[in-house]
């Protein structure tokens, strides 16, 4: 039987370059599962149905709140954003290692749901960075990456609930950090299993002596 996957939920400030993060986290390594999330939002240049997110209406997305299909959800900038529950719990069970990657408020919710997950939050090296980025994507008003500023300066307040904040200086670095976080969580959480359940067999024998 395949030990149970890593959950590591990422978030970060829009802008700060998570997508580019995981995707080339993705090419480096093979162990891992990237969680498609679905959205109401329209696909940007480039996006596809079913590899960057399931792109669904406002009504598909509610029924899929009513069934419990969904692990968490949120409304960001006008859009729903939720993740599916089938897909992340069977690659975990498939001993893979599933990358959510999502905004504050939903890693906070995995967080209940999932205790042993690992959260972590993904920033620019400065916030004069973080908006020269915004910019350079060339594919937003100056009125929505205000609105994005704004934003991140709300979920600033979130940053001391994760486990760990990862600084995106330069892609192949935060690729490492990101790597070596999730190394160290899948061991302590197999030592951890393996402590428990050993201690818990050898109290048992002692108690029916």
């Amino acid at each position: 039987m395949a030990k149970q996957g890593v959950l590591a939920v990422v978030s970060g400030f829009s802008g700060a370059g998570k997508g580019t993060v995981m995707k080339a986290l993705m090419e480096k390594y093979d162990n891992y599962s990237l969680s498609i999330s679905a959205t109401t939002r329209d696909p940007r240049p480039g996006e596809e149905h079913g590899r960057e997110y399931f792109f669904v209406s406002e009504a598909e997305f509610e029924r899929m709140i009513a069934s419990d299909a969904l692990i968490e959800y949120t409304r960001y900038v006008n859009h729903y954003y939720g993740t599916p529950r089938a897909y992340v719990e069977s690659q975990m069970a498939e001993g893979r290692d599933v990358i959510l990657e999502i905004e504050i408020q939903g890693a906070l919710n995995i967080r209940k749901k999932f205790p042993e997950a690992v959260l972590i939050f993904v920033v620019p090296p400065t916030i004069e960075e973080l908006k020269r980025r915004l910019l350079g994507r060339g594919t937003e008003t100056p009125e929505v990456i205000e609105k994005r500023l704004k934003r991140a300066y709300e979920e600033s307040d979130g940053m001391e609930l994760y486990d760990y904040i990862v600084v995106n200086d330069t892609v192949d670095e935060c690729v490492e950090r990101l790597h070596g976080i999730i190394c160290a969580q899948h061991e302590k959480t197999a030592v951890n299993g393996e402590l428990i359940a050993r201690m818990k067999k050898e109290l048992k024998e002692m108690t029916e002596q």
